[in-house]
């Protein structure tokens, strides 16, 4: 079993995950959401996505009907 990369502490030889890439990723397809960065000490170590569903209001109860 390969070891996981730790975000705490950086190692010359363990590269960093490219985590602009991972943001771009959890955005790409997002149609209502959230993407939230959590920074430790400067450095980013948790990405979270939340996704909301957006359910349509009827035609009469929605504020832009005429």
């Amino acid at each position: 079993m390969p070891n996981p990369i730790s975000l705490d502490a950086p190692s010359a030889s363990v590269p960093l995950p490219d985590w602009p890439a991972l943001v771009r990723e959890k955005v790409e397809g997002l149609r209502y959401g959230v993407v939230q960065l959590t920074v430790h000490e400067g450095r980013v170590t948790q990405i979270e996505r939340t996704e909301k569903t957006r359910l349509g209001l009827p035609g009469s109860l929605r504020a832009d009907a005429e």
